[in-house]
């Protein structure tokens, strides 16, 4: 049975569970909550009304935060030649072929983005199995399959984010960390959810958004007025 310590039963007994609060209000009073002895995440959760099960209902894309993630990304990337020297400058951790598949196909996956190039997606192909349930595979229309390696990783390192509906319905993703100044989290925040509102698929039919929430890594969830975040 979990156990919550004195400091999140103090954050959860100053929330409104029921109630909607305005986005900056509820940044607000995230950070105030947010005393950890490290540089908490600041998570945003949106409950939409789709059925992912459906393809015409699938949820999935990217989004470029304007303050960044606060989080150092470690990039792989799948290219040979030109390009996996393009790949390094640009600042990728690991860069390779054969032998970057053969790594992972061993176990060792310590990067968080994976890039290639197109003519190594037969390489990355081997390793469906092993990156798909990661959701680490390589997609073009994600802008991670491409010939301009570089600038993939430049925006990957510089605050670009993907997201993916959940089974649930569910998509979250980090928008940055507690030391962020309240307007670059809402900012951030603004960011990820209006990129998520224009990915809305075909066969979503209602109301699209019908709940929107942020918490920190040990704090409480706050429900936000959707009107308070698209309005701006």
């Amino acid at each position: 049975m979990s156990q919550f310590s004195k400091r999140q039963k103090k954050a959860s007994a100053a929330i409104d569970r029921n109630r909607f609060y305005a986005l900056e209000e509820a940044v607000g009073i995230l950070k105030t909550h947010c005393t950890g002895k490290f540089d908490e995440t600041i998570e945003v959760a949106m409950n939409l009304n789709v059925d992912p099960r459906h393809a015409d209902q699938m949820v999935r894309g990217v989004v470029q935060l304007p303050n960044g993630t606060g989080k150092n990304v470690r990039v792989a990337v799948f290219a040979k030649g030109d390009k996996a020297d393009a790949a390094l400058a640009a600042g990728a951790d690991i860069v390779g072929a054969e032998d970057l598949m053969e790594k992972v196909q061993a176990g060792e996956i310590n990067f968080d983005r994976v890039i290639a190039t197109p003519d190594m997606m037969a390489i990355v192909g081997r390793l469906g199995k092993v990156l798909g349930p990661r959701g680490l595979m390589p997609n073009p229309k994600l802008g991670t399959v491409t010939n301009d390696v570089a600038e993939a990783v430049k925006a990957t390192k510089s605050g670009q984010v993907e997201f993916r509906v959940e089974k649930a319905g569910i998509i979250h993703g980090g928008v940055g960390k507690a030391s962020f100044a309240p307007d670059k989290l809402a900012e951030n925040i603004r960011a990820f959810v209006s990129a998520v509102t224009r990915a809305k698929p075909e066969g979503a039919k209602g109301t699209y958004v019908k709940k929107i929430s942020l918490s920190s890594t040990m704090g409480p969830g706050l429900k936000v007025d959707y009107a308070s975040i698209s309005n701006s």
